[in-house]
């Protein structure tokens, strides 16, 4: 039994020391603590006081530093821009109606000589009522035996120069004379009237084509269409 006991003491203690030199041997032969490649740990306290830097520029410095350094530098200068050129005048254009001209062929030719002026043309023609003459008569009384009776009273009074119509839209009057100038229409009905015949007075008046060119000018100072076309007039008219 004490041979026993003996033997588990011995095995006992044999464990003992050979864990004390697996495990204290690191201590003892200066092996580190840590894996091999990973950086050991220090204390804050441990660590060494690190080296006075160089004391920071002042404001003032730093401030004279830049001064100095823009000053070195050249200043650069921004290109002056090329003036710009003024804008275009925008062409404005005077619209107008020349005539009216006596003929197609007057019309026709100031279009051939304002060809080269105007922008753009165009011929018209138009109706319009002219004045022919002044009408001097008396009215015959609705038949023709009263206008001849009309006609021989008349030269019993020395009154000459008529007839007695006997067509036309006033049939079976007495004709006095057909008048260019109204002053002596009216001459001759106070003749006829002093002679004591109710004359009366009348305008005779035409339906005629009037022809007219409308034109559209610019205004650039170099049109000057009186020069071409003469012998009619103008005035303002709508552009096209």
């Amino acid at each position: 039994m004490f041979l026993r006991l003996l033997f588990v003491l011995l095995i006992a203690l044999n464990i003992a020391v050979g864990a004390w030199l697996l495990l204290g041997q690191d201590d003892v032969h200066g092996r580190s603590a840590t894996d091999p490649g990973v950086p050991e740990l220090h204390l804050l306290s441990e660590r060494p006081a690190p080296p006075s830097s160089a004391p920071a520029p002042t404001s003032s410095g730093s401030s004279a530093a830049s001064a100095s350094t823009a000053a070195a530098a050249p200043v650069a200068q921004a290109p002056t821009p090329a003036p710009s050129p003024p804008p275009a005048r925008p062409n404005t254009y005077t619209c107008m109606a020349l005539g009216p001209f006596a003929t197609q062929v007057d019309m026709r030719n100031a279009r051939v000589a304002l060809a080269n002026q105007a922008a753009r043309m165009r011929s018209r023609q138009e109706q319009t009522t002219q004045t022919t003459g002044w009408w001097v008569y008396l009215p015959g009384g609705g038949s023709r035996d009263k206008a001849l009776e009309l006609g021989r009273r008349l030269a019993a009074a020395n009154v000459g120069d008529y007839f007695v119509v006997s067509s036309g839209d006033q049939p079976n009057t007495v004709s006095l004379g057909l008048f260019k100038d109204p002053a002596n229409a009216r001459r001759r009905r106070e003749q006829v009237i002093a002679a004591g015949f109710p004359a009366q007075m009348t305008e005779r008046t035409e339906t005629v084509p009037e022809y007219w060119l409308d034109v559209v000018i610019a205004d650039n100072g170099h049109a000057d269409w009186r020069s071409r076309v003469k012998g009619v007039g103008s005035h303002s008219t709508g552009c096209f």
